[in-house]
């Protein structure tokens, strides 16, 4: 029998601060974390996390070389965001890149838990999910992607992403659709 575990990714105040609102985005992320608690599937959060001084980004690196100079990635800014924060029970992984697990332990946490499902949820579609879903992928992992638990700050890309590429490698459902799978 799957084993699965909900991702949730990148969902952390300075990210969530900094993009356009969906105001039904965190509560619909919310309920899934809700019902996989629930129904006693392990969640696992990733976050981006850097060390004092930042000695793993790379100035040539265009998506975090601009970091060191906005002096983010530190500090309480950077905790999961309030709303769906981590339960004491909860995993949460430090990632130093887009993928969850570039420079992370999640595939370690996976494996050790038996885990070879995956939900992937977090912002944004075109970043952490795709990325994540393309590692999980090639590492063998099911996939399922909670279309509207994921966010991208262009609408398009998240379309062409869930509707077009995604379905290759991962069962695509909305947020209600899981959770009434996992309802049973």
């Amino acid at each position: 029998m799957s084993k699965r575990a909900l991702l949730v990714m990148d969902v952390q105040k300075s990210i969530v601060d900094r993009i356009p609102g969906d105001a039904g985005y965190l509560p619909r992320l919310r309920a899934a974390i809700d019902a996989a608690t629930a129904a006693g599937i392990p969640v696992i959060y990733a976050v981006i996390g850097f060390r004092a001084g930042y000695p793993e980004v790379n100035p040539r690196n265009k998506t975090f070389g601009a970091i060191r100079e906005r002096a983010a990635g530190a500090g309480a800014d950077m905790d999961v965001h309030p709303d769906v924060a981590p339960r004491p029970e909860d995993v949460v992984v430090t990632k130093k890149r887009v993928s969850a697990f570039a420079g992370s332990d999640l595939e370690m946490v996976l494996r050790a838990g038996e885990v070879d499902s995956l939900v992937l949820t977090g912002i944004a579609t075109s970043g952490v999910v795709l990325s994540t879903l393309r590692q999980a992928a090639d590492l063998d992992f099911a996939l399922t992607v909670l279309s509207d638990g994921c966010f991208d700050a262009d609408p398009e890309v998240h379309r062409v992403l869930t509707e077009k590429v995604f379905p290759r490698q991962a069962d695509v459902l909305t947020v209600d659709e899981w959770v009434r799978t996992v309802r049973g």
